[in-house]
């Protein structure tokens, strides 16, 4: 392969290196290959681990993306910062004294946090500086945290989409463990449940396959698919699970995709639950498209599955906060506008909320 530019030094590859463990982003063989929860009847289990519903283009090739990148020496932060005017001072005292509204909050990248019913339900816990498995490099926040962990309520359900660093953060969850109420109840994908035990955490973990669904203090949740995949180390590439949640309380319906690519997934999902009063869905992480059309959509493609869901309203989240991918921080928002306006979709139905603000239902 022949470069424009020398080739990088050590310090761009170990970032790319940190860039492939954060996104999950390669293709090693699994050194364990035997997948202790799998189920023959089951079409997305595999005997080594687990595979999305609907046939898809494989990924691209990580390593031509990155030299794209070094050739163009990368996506870089403005010297003014980024032109993100959405960041809210979060009314962190009501919500830790709310039982009873029913509220959603976007705490950044694509954690959420929902109150329903007096239960606080934390979605995707992400509290350090870096999405990577180490704090000293790796993608970094580029907009401040908008609620400090310490200034939550107490977290009663944790929901885990997938193994990825942007979504599972063992210092994010050491913490909630520790939490003076007590610990949380971990809800996480089948699969995943070893990673928290070895983690010696407190709480249960209940391990969900798609489409399983349990209640718990009132509320019902359901475990959706999602097209994706899940990777945390060399060596345990789509050994755990991933997907989303629906949440339901009293008639009303949230659901949050977790991390995705397009896919019928999601005519399924709203032909089975009819429909949903909210919905959260990734709007950014998705240039190069050659590269990240299989597993994260873009702005476009989320308003397909917010048609697709039959959600009445939804906004954007996994944008404006991590610089994972090649697009501007700022531009989700921006192509949102635009996709919406070309489907003749009102753009009060779709927005890209504010760091930090709650809304209530």
């Amino acid at each position: 392969m022949k470069f424009d530019r020398p080739l990088p030094d050590f310090t761009r590859f170990f970032a790319s290196i940190l860039m492939l463990l954060a996104l999950g982003l390669t293709g090693c063989v699994n050194l364990s290959s035997a997948n202790p929860n799998y189920n023959p009847q089951k079409r997305h289990h595999t005997p080594d681990g687990f595979k999305n519903n609907y046939p898809h283009d494989p990924p691209g090739d990580f390593w031509k993306w990155q030299a794209e990148r070094w050739r163009a020496g990368g996506v870089k932060t403005p010297a003014n910062g980024w032109n993100i005017a959405t960041v809210t001072q979060p009314e962190t005292d009501f919500l830790k004294s709310n039982r009873t509204a029913r509220t959603v909050t976007w705490l950044g990248h694509a954690s959420i946090l929902v109150q329903a019913n007096g239960v606080n339900v934390l979605a995707d816990p992400v509290f350090s500086e870096r999405a990577s498995p180490v704090q000293f490099a790796g993608p970094k926040r580029e907009i401040p945290l908008a609620v400090p962990s310490a200034q939550l309520p107490a977290i009663d359900i944790v929901f885990i989409s997938h193994n990825h660093y942007d979504h599972l953060d063992v210092a994010s969850i050491r913490g909630l463990d520790a939490q003076a109420s007590g610990p949380p109840l971990y809800v996480v994908p089948l699969g995943l449940k070893r990673w928290f035990t070895d983690l010696g955490v407190r709480g249960e973990v209940r391990e969900l396959d798609w489409w399983d669904t349990f209640a718990h203090k009132g509320l019902t949740l359901h475990f959706t698919p999602a097209q994706h995949w899940s990777k945390r180390t060399l060596s345990d590439a789509n050994r755990s699970l991933w997907g989303g949640l629906v949440l339901e309380d009293r008639g009303w319906k949230f659901f949050y995709s977790g991390d995705t690519g397009y896919s019928q997934d999601f005519i399924d999902i709203g032909a089975k639950f009819g429909g949903f009063d909210l919905a959260a869905i990734p709007i950014g992480a998705y240039a190069p498209r050659w590269f990240m059309k299989t597993q994260h959509c873009d702005p476009a493609e989320a308003v397909q599955i917010m048609l697709d869901v039959k959600a009445k309203e939804a906004f954007g989240v996994h944008w404006g906060t991590f610089v994972l991918t090649d697009e501007p921080l700022d531009e989700p928002p921006k192509l949102l506008k635009s996709a919406l306006a070309a489907r003749n979709v009102p753009s009060a139905q779709f927005q890209a909320w504010a760091h930090g603000e709650t809304r209530r239902y």
